[in-house]
């Protein structure tokens, strides 16, 4: 594959990272992400003859702190800690030493997204940023949800530019939950702006996190039953095994057969990297037994060049690198990232800026509608959330850090202020003879 570096200069070149740390809170991330960093500045260096350092950085969370912190709303203190060492860390391995701003942070129980953009280009120019959120849990409760940022970048010469959103999502888990996870993404496709309008009214749309679909293999496939683990994981360790694998892949079917989920979205080829889920914690490149692999962390993308009904593969965005980093091992997922480059802006005579922003061309038919009770469902999720996060973390303090033991210790305390009401009582009934 070849490319024009000169072409490729133009380009903005978007990196992307998505990490589910398993309730592990600030033990979920190490403190050099060079394993992240390093690989999408090789390739970049590839492709475009020099070390060029990303314009736009994203970096979305899953599962960011125990719930019962995240439920009520301590998630302050953790995501400024990620925000100080994810800024430190990209300028720390920038090639030409450039400076970052974050552009905007927003986090909704676990779910997490940090964007930033270079000083010298987007970061500079990024104006109009909104940030969203949305919980698909019981009662729109924040366990599962998602959150977003769009912004809009102007044109050099002074056009309105284009928009780029980013929507970080945790969908419904296990494997035989499926419906669950498509109703969930219908719910944020609808609910994920602040404007009424949905996540689709933007020039480039990236859509990432621990999707959590599973592979579905029929139970007469020779890797079905349980006690083939081992034939499994040989299998996915070759591109020809985990090619094999690719038709079973949930989100594909859905996507391409059914034509349920992500209509005009597409997406790298996730089988050339081994399953991102479900790892040994504390080992490198080791399968739970408990859990059949899968490529639940996936980044889909949208930008308004590609043609309406094109294939899953088929985009002007143009995939620089697509992968799992295995070496992470405090969660039992791996964090998957991705570079990739939306298209040059289209050419315009200087005396002629660009008036209107660009738009995904959606597939034919359809057209979703945001949903107008966005706001009171927000609401919703967000006062279960605080009620039964604050009730969790009381317990929690009052076990020693076990809800449970909590829970033990309220009941043993009610009994005992029986027991001495009881005795009170009978103490102040009792008649005594001189």
């Amino acid at each position: 594959m070849s490319h024009d570096p000169q072409s490729t200069s133009k380009q903005t070149l978007v990196q992307i990272a998505s990490y589910n740390t398993n309730l592990q809170a600030e033990r979920g991330l190490p403190q050099d992400l060079v394993d992240w960093l390093a690989p999408t500045l090789q390739v970049s260096s590839f492709l475009a003859r020099e070390r060029r350092a990303p314009d736009i950085v994203a970096v979305g969370f899953q599962e960011l702190l125990p719930l019962h912190l995240g439920l009520a709303g301590f998630s302050k203190h953790v995501i400024e800690s990620r925000n100080a060492l994810i800024l430190s860390q990209i300028e720390a391995h920038a090639p030409n030493k450039e400076r970052y701003s974050l552009i905007a942070k927003i986090v909704n129980v676990g779910v997490a997204l940090l964007v930033y953009g270079r000083d010298d280009g987007v970061g500079r120019r990024a104006c109009d940023v909104q940030t969203s959120w949305t919980g698909c849990g019981p009662g729109y409760m924040g366990n599962k949800g998602a959150v977003g940022v769009r912004f809009r970048v102007p044109d050099e010469e002074g056009g309105v530019g284009e928009v780029y959103t980013f929507v970080c999502a945790h969908l419904t888990a296990h494997a035989h939950k499926n419906a669950s996870r498509i109703q969930d993404y219908h719910h944020i496709s609808s609910s994920g702006s602040n404007a009424p309008t949905t996540m689709f009214a933007t020039s480039h749309l990236f859509y990432f996190g621990d999707l959590n679909f599973r592979l579905a293999l029929p139970p007469t496939h020779a890797l079905a039953a349980a006690d083939q683990l081992p034939r499994f994981v040989e299998t996915i360790s070759t591109d020809d095994g985990r090619a094999s694998l690719r038709e079973f892949d949930q989100l594909v079917r859905e996507r391409d057969v059914y034509h349920s989920i992500f209509q005009g979205f597409h997406e790298g080829e996730f089988w050339r990297f081994k399953c991102s889920y479900k790892y040994r914690l504390g080992e490198v490149d080791t399968y739970d037994p408990k859990r059949m692999p899968a490529w639940t962390d996936r980044v889909m993308y949208a930008t308004y060049t590609d043609a309406p009904n094109s294939g899953a593969h088929e985009s002007g965005i143009t995939n620089v690198l697509y992968t799992a980093v295995p070496s992470y091992t405090t969660s039992d997922h791996v964090q998957t990232h991705r570079g990739r480059a939306p298209p040059p802006p289209a050419p315009a005579p200087p005396s002629t800026p660009t008036a209107t922003v660009p738009l995904l061309q959606l597939p034919d038919g359809y057209r979703p509608a945001p949903d107008p009770w966005t706001t009171a469902k927000r609401y919703t999720g967000r006062t279960l959330d605080r009620v039964v996060g604050y009730a969790w973390w009381l317990l929690t303090l009052l076990g020693a850090g076990s809800a449970l033991f909590g829970l033990g210790n309220v009941f043993l305390s009610l009994g005992l202020w029986r027991w001495w009401d009881w005795r009170a009582r009978a103490g102040d009934g009792e008649v005594r003879l001189p």
